[in-house]
């Protein structure tokens, strides 16, 4: 079975180490295996939404697709595109807004951080708030839901967006897919064993703290003088150094065998000085750095050819995109006027009562348990689950909830709303389960009429 995987990255600035080691490395791997489909994306309309310098997008648009080239991407055995070049994506983005509760957006964690920021300070609390900023999961999940991805290699800072994506993906299925689901449900894709890598002073690398070093802007010059930064003791050459003192060493693990970290450490411990083993950490990053920058420096000066690459991609990318958007228009209505339907329209009651229905949606916790939540599509929450060993387990509750339209034997696995009750919950259990018998009926009135 194939899995189709997909990865976007935002185009502000250049790539360091840390996106290297922790994105770029391990998603080219995975790339070459013969079970995957990978999707790889310049996230440039994500970039609009923090940065209004031209001349900056347009360079780390180019600096960033070099890099991936560089890094080895073999552009004929992935779609590897910029986001902009979708036009899909934006009608979709629109689409899912027009669907998507402005209650689920409150709760975003971005959002919610500059608000709590804000009124902290006494101000406006949405002050620097932008529209871009407040919807930013929904562009998300039009980027993965337009490509249907099974799986999004993320950060578990992200893996609310992708719970936002499944709701938005859900509430779309039920309010237009009376003869089909258009989407599938993408799961975050959490590498426990990617490694972090820490900057020059030992936090996590990232610009924001001023403490990375670069891929390959600047050549070797700027990886030696990086690497020269990084904080150690005071421990002088021939004096026994703690090898977890200073962030030196868990950069070159990240470079090296298990073997060849083991030596570096047993060094230290013996004595080796810091100068040494800054000069020891250079030449293994070199070593698999070095011969990437001969190809960046190509891409980089032959820009015509880099467009050329991402436009090839991006026909690929739309001829999976433009006949689903059609499919989708054709769902919404907003369709060929030939290919109006003369059938009897839904009436507004219907259409109200449609609205209503409530849905679950399953999700995977930090923790590594599996839960489910019945919402509204409003964003109201009904009741929430306790935590599951499996997905499996979980999937298997709801299902007994859909088909019994009762909590009955199921009360210690579930968590009621505050001023909800059981009677609201199997209330709104039987209308999703009418709700679904509707569909199947209309679904089977329409293969008979054709």
């Amino acid at each position: 079975m194939t899995v189709r995987v997909l990865t976007g990255i935002n185009t502000t600035g250049t790539l360091h180490l840390g996106n290297y080691c922790g994105a770029i490395r391990p998603c080219i791997r995975a790339s070459k295996r013969s079970d995957v489909e990978s999707f790889f994306f310049m996230a440039d309309l994500h970039a609009l939404i923090k940065c209004q310098d031209p001349s900056r997008i347009e360079l780390s648009r180019m600096q960033i697709a070099a890099s991936w080239l560089a890094a080895g991407l073999d552009p004929d055995k992935v779609t590897f595109y910029r986001q902009s070049d979708i036009t899909e994506i934006p009608l979709l983005n629109w689409m899912f807004n027009c669907v998507c509760a402005k209650g689920l957006m409150n709760r975003a964690h971005a959002y919610k951080a500059m608000v709590e920021a804000n009124e902290a300070k006494n101000e406006d609390p949405d002050n620097g708030v932008s529209m871009g900023l407040f919807c930013y999961p929904v562009l998300m999940a039009a980027d993965i839901l337009m490509f249907n991805a099974n799986l999004v290699p993320v950060g578990r800072d992200q893996t609310q967006h992708l719970e936002m994506a499944r709701d938005i993906a859900t509430r779309f299925n039920n309010l237009y897919g009376v003869q089909e689901n258009f989407f599938v449900m993408p799961f975050e894709q959490i590498d426990e064993h990617v490694q972090i890598l820490p900057g020059l002073d030992g936090r996590k690398m990232s610009k924001s703290y001023n403490n990375v070093i670069p891929l390959f802007e600047g050549g070797k010059k700027a990886l030696e003088q990086a690497i020269g930064r990084i904080v150690t003791d005071s421990k002088l050459p021939g004096e026994p150094k703690d090898p977890e003192s200073t962030s030196l060493t868990q950069i070159f693990d990240a470079f090296a065998t298990e073997e060849e970290s083991k030596a570096f450490r047993e060094e230290l411990k013996a004595g080796l000085g810091w100068g040494e083993a800054k000069k020891r950490l250079i030449e293994q990053i070199e070593s698999e750095i070095g011969p990437m920058r001969e190809k960046y420096a190509y891409y980089t000066t032959h820009t015509e050819e880099l467009e050329e690459i991402l436009q090839a991609g991006a026909a690929k990318a739309r001829k999976i995109s433009a006949p689903f958007m059609e499919r989708l228009r054709e769902a919404v209505g907003l369709r060929r006027f030939h290919a109006i339907s003369t059938g009897k329209a839904k009436s507004a009651p219907e259409v109200k009562k449609s609205a209503q229905i409530a849905s679950f949606k399953q999700y995977r916790e930090s923790d590594g348990l599996f839960y489910f939540k019945l919402a509204l599509p409003s964003g109201d929450v009904l009741l929430t689950s306790v935590g599951f060993a499996s997905g499996r387990e979980a999937g298997q509750t709801v299902g007994m909830l859909k088909t019994s339209c009762s909590l009955e034997g199921l009360s210690e696995k579930v968590v009621l709303a505050e001023n909800v009750s059981a009677s609201d919950v199997e209330a709104a259990l039987c209308d999703m389960k009418a709700d679904q018998e509707r569909k199947a009926a209309q679904k089977a009135a329409q293969k008979s009429a054709s």
